[in-house]
């Protein structure tokens, strides 16, 4: 039977991946590209989920979920499954997109992390098949960061200090945070260069401000990168353009 759109919300308990019944095979999983989910406070997150079943048994509401813990515990907004891609006799390719929208449901910050990727189907007349699929996928809040390099414009020769702040998003108070102690890139991109170069690296004090110096050398523009962790995601602020005379 044709697929047709599935929505689902947070809050439900799962069954543990692997224990319902079989009669159904999932392939080809592939979830937001491999790429890590990262949420921030206020904007949905679309996911683009893809995945093939294999059945001999009519169904309903196929999807794949992020689950996690002895209990199941699933993460996720809302889904939405295309319609069966018929690839051959009880086999249809599905597309699907998971949403995340932490202005309109509550996420607790313990969620950011590693999650495991399960697949399951519910069959017409009762029962289903609920499947792991030895994926792990990583959800990460939203970082951000600010920046500012100074005096405008330098001597060459002389001192610019340039400073910043990082901060991650907070899902519980739905605002961004200080996030002290992160490793910091400072980077550097002359004029008419086309990409930045790393010049130091500076931990940001428990605040989460950045601060350091350089010599003026030439003009350019400065800015500040993070590269994240498995529970936050990598930011770069906007670039600062100093004018060396």
């Amino acid at each position: 039977m044709a697929g047709g759109a599935v929505a689902v919300f947070t809050g439900m308990a799962a069954v543990p991946a692997g224990a319902a019944e079989g009669g159904a095979s999932f392939t080809r999983v592939r979830v937001n590209g491999g790429k890590p989910i990262v949420i921030g406070v206020s904007n949905e997150v679309a996911v683009p989920t893809s995945f093939r079943m294999a059945t001999t048994h009519k169904w309903k509401w196929p999807a794949v979920f992020l689950y996690r813990g002895g209990t199941g515990d699933r993460l996720w907004h809302a889904i939405e499954t295309s319609d069966c891609i018929k690839v051959g006799s009880g086999v249809c390719d599905f597309n699907e997109r998971m949403y995340f929208d932490p202005s309109e449901w509550d996420m607790h910050n313990s969620e950011a992390g590693a999650w495991k990727v399960a697949a399951e189907v519910y069959f017409q007349g009762g029962g289903g098949d609920t499947d792991d699929e030895d994926l792990t996928v990583y959800v990460k809040r939203n970082s951000r960061l600010t920046v500012n390099a100074s005096p405008e414009p330098v001597t060459k020769g002389s001192t610019i200090t340039v400073t910043g702040k990082v901060t991650r998003a907070n899902w519980e108070t739905r605002k961004y945070a200080s996030y002290g102690g992160r490793l910091v890139s400072l980077q550097f991109k002359p004029t008419g260069a086309t990409s930045y170069t790393t010049v130091k690296k500076v931990y940001a004090n428990g605040s989460g401000d950045l601060r350091t110096t350089v010599k003026a050398s030439r003009t350019g523009t400065w800015r500040w990168a993070y590269y994240g962790n498995t529970a936050t995601g990598p930011s770069t602020s906007a670039g600062d353009n100093v004018v060396v005379k």
